[in-house]
């Protein structure tokens, strides 16, 4: 029998995660905080104990993150990873059975391979844009640089998948002005910052963490234009130094009080004085957070057209933590219709473990065609149903049907569903999802109380997708099976699901097919006709702070944990009631 070949990737740092690829198949991918519950868990060594669990060798494996750190040793002076590795497998220090590789000077061809590996293209403009990536040693300052926005042309030729960069900017601590070390003006060291670390910057200063940039993409339709704001950008079209200062790698920091003139000024004039830093939120905030969002999208416009022009293609990937801006990426639809944009659903840290197993797994099968298009994104660990029982110890358990559930949620009732594999990525899917009816007028106030989420914060939505057209405008698209893009919806449609629909009246949209989830879509189906909306609110299954649910231990906890009373087991055919916690 044929010796299995088994890739084991893994990405350390926020979003941290492992990937175990079986003879060119993703058995699962996984992040970290799924698994310690601890939010942005950076350490993957419970993706690495469960891929042991799967296979009893590895071939590769592939560390990746954006630096080599010293301290992440053993004492003998092993990389912890490679020890931990070699521990569960029983090898001893000097087996080299398994083949260790540290990837930290590409971080940013390891987005591009993520998201050009899924996307099915032959050929595409790979435009990568997050808060850093490889720390990188250079001669144009004192310091290090940093990867901020890099294009590359991704190509399958007979030696596999090929990343030529195109253009990239670099940042630095120095003041070095715009150094242009490329031809024809294609690599830059700047000392300005990139776009995602100004967002970042932003995003601190609307008193979220840097990480949190999603909660400000919510927050900026309450803002509108302010003429008081400073440009953001300066006349050469990078990121103002005179309000974003590098502070790296602890990321951009709003510049509030080295000049009178900018912020601090314009706060104390808008807001009244000394008190606005007792305020979550302020109008000033919201601008602020409008003004980023506009000008984010400018930028990578920007670079989206200088990507087609630099690679002459119109295939178009968008990754790296920039990539989950779902806002921006509609913006995208509306303006480069001729593009073909493949927009990555893992595009943070997360993605990189999936990127770094397909692009060895090419590469030494000297693999020269695309890989199918990734259409499910399910890729979580597979449990068995019939193994839920302990865990629901004490509960009421009771047979249902999709019907059943469906005039639950009809009546009111917050219900959660609980199935399969969990969804990669940050957004729930409908196997670790809750649900509610989207017609009711104040639903998103009643979910966000009790998921204990910030009041502004906007909810998406899955419709079956051959109702899509009568209800959001998908700018000539399709589908958007995976919620990257926050769509607008159609004349009318806000006062039928108010609360999915959003301020500035996008909602960001799963389309389904009873291909794609049939148990899922089958509640939909079932809620449609009570209702005549072929639409469910659906937000992931976690409350505010946590990560989204893993095991059914976890969403258990949850439900004990918060005032949600129902989770649907549809594998089962059971629905699970939980009393509500004593009020205090």
């Amino acid at each position: 029998m044929k010796k299995q070949e088994v890739i084991v990737a893994v990405s350390r740092g926020h979003n941290a995660s492992t990937t175990l690829m079986v003879d060119g198949e993703i058995i699962f991918y996984l992040e970290e905080e799924r698994l310690s519950r601890r939010k942005y868990d950076g350490c993957p060594l419970l993706g690495i104990l469960e891929a042991s669990k799967y296979v009893d060798h590895i071939d590769h494996l592939i560390v990746c993150h954006t630096h080599r750190t010293g301290p992440l040793t053993d004492w003998t002076g092993v990389d912890l990873y490679k020890g931990w590795a070699m521990k569960l497998f029983g090898l001893k220090p000097d087996d080299e059975s398994m083949q260790v590789h540290f990837v930290d000077t590409i971080h940013h061809e390891m987005h591009a391979a993520c998201g050009f590996l899924n996307s099915g293209f032959e050929e595409a403009a790979c435009v990568i844009a997050d808060g850093a990536g490889s720390f990188l040693q250079t001669p144009y300052a004192d310091g290090t640089s940093y990867e901020f926005e890099t294009i590359f042309k991704g190509t399958w030729n007979d030696e596999g998948p090929q990343f030529e960069t195109v253009w990239k900017h670099m940042g630095t601590r120095d003041s070095i002005g715009i150094i242009d070390v490329g031809t024809e003006g294609t690599e830059f060291h700047t000392e300005y910052p990139g776009i995602t670390k100004a967002y970042e910057a932003v995003t601190e200063y609307c008193n979220f963490a840097a990480i949190d940039a999603g909660k400000m993409m919510g927050l900026s339709p309450y803002g509108r234009e302010n003429e008081n704001l400073p440009d953001f950008l300066n006349s050469n079209g990078w990121v103002s130094r005179e309000l974003f200062l590098p502070n790296y790698p602890n990321g951009a920091r709003i510049n509030c009080n080295a000049n009178p003139l900018l912020l601090k000024d314009i706060i104390e004039r808008n807001e009244g004085g000394e008190e606005w830093f007792q305020k979550f939120w302020t109008q000033t905030q919201k601008d602020m957070a409008y003004k980023m969002q506009r000008t984010s999208e400018e930028y990578m416009s920007n670079l989206i057209n200088k990507a087609v022009g630099l690679t002459g293609t119109e295939n178009v990937v968008i990754c790296g933590g920039y990539g989950l801006n779902c806002v921006a990426n509609y913006k995208f639809w509306e303006r480069f219709p001729q593009v073909k944009l493949h927009c990555e659903p893992v595009a943070h840290d997360g993605g990189i473990s999936i990127g770094a197993a397909k692009l060895m797994h090419a590469r030494i099968n000297e693999q020269k065609k695309p890989y199918p298009v990734q259409t499910s994104i399910y890729y979580g660990l597979q449990y068995d149903p019939a193994t839920y029982e302990p865990a629901l110890e004490g509960l009421e358990v009771s047979e249902t049907t999709p019907d059943d559930v469906a005039k639950l949620i009809r009546e009111g009732s917050i219900v959660t569903i609980f199935q399969g594999r969990s969804e990669g990525g940050p957004r729930a899917l409908g196997n670790r999802s809750i649900l509610f009816d989207p017609t009711i007028q104040d639903g998103k106030d009643i979910v966000n109380s009790i998921k204990r989420r910030e009041y502004f914060r906007p909810f998406a939505c899955s419709i079956k997708e051959e109702k899509v057209h009568e209800w959001f405008d998908l700018q000539g698209r399709e589908r958007s099976p995976h919620m990257m893009y926050a769509v607008k919806c159609l004349p009318g449609v806000a006062k039928k699901i108010p609360s999915v629909i959003h301020v500035d009246d996008t909602c960001r949209i799963q389309t389904l097919t009873r291909d794609d989830n049939p148990h899922y879509y089958d509640l939909i189906d079932a809620f449609e006709k009570l209702s005549g909306c072929p639409i469910l609110f659906n937000t992931s299954f976690n409350l505010g702070g946590d990560p989204l649910v893993e095991r059914i231990e976890d969403a258990v906890k949850t439900l004990k944990e918060s005032k949600i009373e129902y989770m649907y087991l549809p594998e089962l055919n059971k629905l699970v009631k939980s009393p509500n916690p004593e009020e205090e």
